[in-house]
């Protein structure tokens, strides 16, 4: 049993976290760039419009309603949506090939790299955040009174360590992809697996993460994802249909 959050509320090592976790990502996307002989100078600012529109994305669908803060208190202290995140990269990569004329495929470059900064940064959420539901045992994550305060929720009992569970997800995500980031049928299917992946594991993480019901028992990250299910199965079944397509030993 883990006694508290080291740094509840914390908003600057939350963020340094994050900022570590983008930093890593840069790195593994600039060894993985040189690797495959990748030098379009392009994919510098490809990598720039992922990184400007997710942190926009993180924020767009945070908006607090009921105390409507100013601009300025919504976007430093403002809550964060990884969902929205990933969204909002996506469409700026695809915005920035549009705009730089860029037709190549990114997915397997970003993958690893996305993988391994949600690894680093899910640590800030775990150092500072509400760490999940009650576990219904004599272990988890036990919260001071001052602490149980201020997110709200019964102090002594002890919660889920819902972001170590990402956190892990998220480790051998980053391994998975490193391991078998050539053995695909098609440039882009890397990152098509690994969100889907992350769309599954997120949806069932929700259960102990301690986020609002929005209706009938699910969150509204669990809504979301459950509006997503549809494309990410069609685009799954591509991946898998492709691979048998291939030619035994065939490398994307």
């Amino acid at each position: 049993m883990t006694t508290g959050v080291p740094f509840a509320g914390n908003g600057q090592v939350h963020g340094l976290l994050v900022g570590l976790g983008v930093a890593a990502a840069l790195v593994f996307y600039a060894l993985e760039k040189r690797r495959r002989g990748m030098t379009d100078p392009r994919l510098w600012a490809l990598a720039g419009f992922a990184i400007s529109f997710g942190a926009i994305g993180a924020r767009l669908l945070t908006w607090n309603f009921v105390r409507q803060p100013s601009l300025e208190e919504w976007w430093i202290d403002g809550d964060r949506s990884i969902l929205a995140g990933l969204v909002g990269a996506w469409l700026g990569v695809h915005l920035g090939k549009r705009l730089l004329g860029y037709r190549g495929s990114t997915g397997d470059l970003f993958a690893p790299a996305v993988a391994l900064s949600m690894a680093i940064g899910r640590i800030g959420c775990l150092l500072t955040e509400l760490p999940g539901t009650p576990t219904g045992g004599d272990w988890g994550i036990v919260l001071t009174p001052e602490q149980a305060a201020m997110f709200g929720v019964q102090a002594g009992v002890g919660l889920h360590p819902s972001f170590v569970y990402e956190i892990a997800f998220h480790a051998v995500a980053f391994l998975l992809l490193w391991r078998f980031r050539d053995r695909l049928a098609r440039a882009g299917d890397l990152f098509i697996l690994y969100v889907s992946a992350y769309a599954l594991f997120r949806f069932a993480v929700e259960f102990v993460r301690g986020n609002s019901v929005l209706w009938l028992g699910l969150s509204g990250p669990q809504w979301f994802l459950l509006a997503m299910l549809p494309l990410l199965a069609w685009r799954v079944w591509k991946v898998f249909a492709a691979l048998r397509r291939a030619p035994a030993g065939q490398a994307a």
